[in-house]
């Protein structure tokens, strides 16, 4: 239980270092882009904060996945 913890603020803490690392190199980007949600579209982005933004989707998704389908501990 306590290593599934450890995995997952690990992934938590290390997504949200590269989400503020993102945020503060993102800031004088030209290119920019919006993104069709269906209903809407979001405001134009710099195409860069886009790709760093699913890079961290990424990141946290899949360390949340190993922390949840870590084996368990068999207590027989």
């Amino acid at each position: 239980m306590l290593l599934r913890l450890r995995l997952l603020l690990a992934s938590l803490g290390g997504g949200a270092l590269l989400l503020l690392l993102l945020c503060l190199g993102a800031q004088n980007l030209d290119q920019r882009a919006s993104v069709n949600l269906g209903l809407g579209r979001t405001r134009e982005l710099p195409t860069g904060f886009l790709v760093g933004v699913a890079l961290v989707i990424g990141v946290i998704s899949g360390g949340s996945t190993t922390a949840l389908l870590l084996p368990g501990r068999d207590l027989d």
